[in-house]
This record gives C-alpha cells, sequence and structure tokens, in this order.
C-alpha cells in the first residue's frame, strides 16, 4: 500500500493545530515547511466558439384516430381494446370550446410531467346541429391532441370502449418521458 503524499494545504492546517504542542523527550520537532511554490495564472480562456444552431427537427405526422406512427402494434391494439391501465382522466362535459382546450392542453401536459403513460379524456358524444351529428368538443379534441404542445407528448389516440365511455372519449397514449 503507497501512502499519497499530504498536500501542503493539508500540512499546514496540521501544523496550526500542533502550534503550541511540544514533542515527546526524545524526539525531534517536525521539520518546517518548504516555501510554497508559485503557480502561474492558467493562460486566459478563448472564448468558445458558438455553437452551430440545431437544425430543426421535422414536423411529427399528424395522428388519426386509430392510426399510429413509431408505436409497436401489440402496445396499440392494447390501447384500442381498453387493456392499458388509464392512469388518469378529464371529463370535458359542459365546458366551452376555449375551457375545454386550455384544460386538455393542461391535462396533458401535467400526465406527460408525471409519468403517466395512458389517459382518458372525455368528450361527450354531443348533439351536434339540429340534433344530428357530433358535438363540437368530440370533433375538435383529435385535433387538439395534433397542436403543439401536446401533439410532442401524445403517441396515438383512438375512441375508448363502451365502459370507459365509447365514441364519446379517447383513450390517449402518451410518450415516455426521456431520462436525463
Amino acid at each position: 500500500m503507497t501512502k499519497r503524499k499530504v498536500s501542503r494545504t493539508e500540512a499546514e492546517l496540521w501544523r496550526a493545530a500542533t502550534r503550541e504542542t511540544r514533542p515527546l523527550a526524545g524526539r525531534a520537532p517536525p521539520a518546517p515547511l518548504p516555501p510554497a511554490e508559485r503557480k502561474e495564472p492558467p493562460p486566459p480562456r478563448r472564448p468558445a466558439a458558438p455553437a452551430a444552431p440545431r437544425p430543426p427537427s421535422p414536423p411529427l405526422p399528424e395522428l388519426e384516430r386509430g392510426a399510429t406512427v413509431g408505436v409497436d402494434r401489440r402496445q396499440v391494439e392494447r390501447l384500442r381494446r381498453g387493456r392499458l391501465p388509464i392512469e388518469a382522466r378529464i371529463d370535458l362535459h359542459g365546458m366551452t370550446q376555449e375551457t375545454a382546450r386550455r384544460s386538455l392542453d393542461a391535462f396533458i401536459g401535467a400526465a406527460a410531467a408525471a409519468g403517466k403513460r395512458c389517459v382518458l379524456v372525455i368528450t361527450g358524444k354531443g348533439v351536434g346541429r339540429g340534433g344530428a351529428g357530433a358535438g363540437v368538443l368530440r370533433e375538435n379534441a383529435p385535433r387538439w391532441l395534433n397542436l403543439p404542445p401536446n401533439r410532442a407528448r401524445v403517441l396515438a389516440f383512438d375512441h375508448a370502449q363502451p365502459r370507459d365511455g365509447g365514441a364519446g372519449a379517447l383513450y390517449v397514449l402518451l410518450r415516455r418521458p426521456r431520462r436525463p
């Protein structure tokens, strides 16, 4: 086992701590410290060249209900059949379009930040104009999921199973959070 060399700072601290002590009989006092070496200051650093700007990443493809890109088939099938555990849900019933959009954005952001994987967005089936067609929220929710910042967080979505709301709800599969 090799002994490490005591640094000058450590030796000075030891000397200060033992300054008022006397060596035992028959022992010599410790040798004085050698004069401190003067270190030359390091040369001034040259400013780093500015980093080249990153090329913009290609836009993500638009998602459609049931269509996925970059998700394995088994995972998509589990989402479609409602076999993924629903980790959070939001009900947009009775909200105006503006309120529903803001609520959906906040919900998706919070769920993604919390590391949730599958969430349920309940829009309701709606009545539409003149008693026919789909409701406004039901029609707009897929579009809102494709807009920033949601699109970067969403991998896929599909209509829910009847037990979870059927065509009036969406299962949303979120990206896994990146690890630093």
